[in-house]
């Protein structure tokens, strides 16, 4: 059983820097996607960028040109640098995995994903 663990939310002002951590503990798939999601209060849970076992990557429009998931980091813990942040970013930061490397156009679906963290705060001040 694959267990998730998100740190390294908190606050910070509009224009500031976060990054995130998603560890995972127990047995942990060979082949995987793992995803991070945002979830505001009152709005669905939206995907923001995967990574795949195999280095590759996906990011959401909204998102990618301030958020990356590092490509030379290891492949677990898998971390969302949030650089240039603003007060819509704020919200409830998950990271959930699946078995596979399949599925490429869904990775970004909180659908696809069958094992999800806790979650982490993320408070974005203007």
């Amino acid at each position: 059983q694959v267990h998730l663990v998100e740190s390294g939310g908190g606050s910070v002002k509009a224009g500031g820097f976060l990054r995130l951590s998603c560890e995972a503990s127990g047995y942990m798939y060979s082949d995987y996607w793992v995803a991070w999601f945002r979830q505001a209060p009152g709005k669905e849970r939206e995907g923001l960028a995967a990574r795949c076992s195999d280095g590759r990557t996906r990011y959401a429009d909204a998102v990618k040109d301030r958020f990356t998931i590092p490509k030379d980091a290891a492949k677990i813990p898998v971390y969302l640098e949030m650089s240039n942040l603003k007060p819509e970013d704020s919200g409830m930061y998950y990271c959930a995995a699946v078995p596979g490397t399949g599925g490429f156009w869904s990775t970004l679906r909180k659908e696809l994903y069958s094992v999800w963290g806790q979650g982490t705060q993320v408070t974005v001040s203007s």
